[in-house]
């Protein structure tokens, strides 16, 4: 049997290419012989740096041009931080592995070492995640919330040159560039919930190439794919209309999926509302959506429409 080529659609960060070298590297391992290329797409996301996130479209403004190159025959597999991917399928398109978690958790990068309990009153703390804000609103509500977009050098380049005290960023981003010397302090997913899928590689290929449906099979994951199911299911099940921050860590112990969620405290005067629940590993789909909805019906009772 030839080995196969395999073409590898990412966008053209540090740390996009540096997320599909692993998967590359994971492919030529598993399939000896195998050679792998890398198609580097500029999304609309990284052309346009300077429009919140969540006037371009969400996290999903970075997945759409990826996965455009699969569709239309140049590249054979998108390779996307699952955390980013809207959990609408598209048409055509299947994710055909989860690759093995890395480290969940959301940490601090401080000014001069600082922890988050050392930042003065009125620190101002970089991120462009609304989940992050309310979160951080929860823990610390005198700093001061900024905005910020790029990648993560752009932004690691902002706290050294004092434009913010300190910037909220992903674990797994951090330790796959080498950089994790720079963080200041790890927060535990259960009190600082990580966005669904946070640490997850996904791999995603058009649903009739069985050929590349099955070399992607030996990456797939069981157990990551069990828990980011649970969160990615919270997620659908609030719905596309849905603004408000969302949080959702699932981890396996036992024979139990345990997942923790939470909604909300992202606009004024209000606190994000939490949930926890258990269920089977099997039931992964239906414990998310369970949670999303129960956290629905929540929020809409004490503050009105989530949308």
């Amino acid at each position: 049997m030839t080995a196969p080529h395999l073409r590898i659609a990412t966008r053209g960060s540090a740390l996009a290419l540096a997320q599909t070298s692993l998967a590359a590297d994971a492919l030529r391992a598993a399939l000896p012989g195998a050679t792998v290329e890398l198609v580097t797409i500029t999304t609309q996301g990284d052309r346009d740096r300077a429009t919140p996130l969540r006037v371009l479209g969400g996290q999903g403004v970075f997945v759409a041009s990826v996965r455009e190159a699969v569709l239309d025959g140049r590249a054979d597999i998108a390779m996307h931080s699952l955390k980013d991917m809207p959990t609408a399928p598209v048409e055509g398109l299947t994710i055909g592995a989860m690759m093995e978690r890395a480290d969940p958790r959301d940490v601090l990068v401080g000014r001069n070492g600082a922890r988050l309990a050392d930042l003065p009153e009125g620190s101002r703390i970089g991120t462009s995640a609304t989940r992050r804000l309310a979160v951080l609103r929860a823990l610390r509500p005198d700093l001061v919330a900024v905005e910020i977009r790029g990648n993560v050098d752009t932004r690691l380049a902002k706290v050294a040159a004092g434009e913010v005290d300190g910037v909220v960023l992903a674990a797994a981003g951090l330790q796959r560039l080498g950089r994790s010397s720079e963080i200041t302090q790890v927060f535990d997913a259960m009190a600082f919930l990580p966005s669904p899928g946070q640490g997850v590689i996904a791999l995603e290929c058009r649903a009739d190439d069985a050929a590349t449906l099955a070399a992607l099979a030996h990456l797939d994951d069981a157990p990551s794919r069990a828990a980011v199911i649970a969160e990615r299911a919270v997620l659908a099940a609030l719905g596309t209309g849905c603004n408000l921050a969302v949080g959702a860590f699932a981890r396996i112990e036992g024979d139990l999926l345990n997942l923790r969620a939470m909604l909300g405290g992202d606009t004024e005067g209000t606190e994000p509302l939490f949930g926890d629940a258990a269920a089977p590993v099997a039931e992964a789909e239906s414990l998310g959506r369970g949670m999303g909805e129960r956290l629905k019906e929540m929020y809409e009772s004490r503050y009105g429409a989530t949308s």
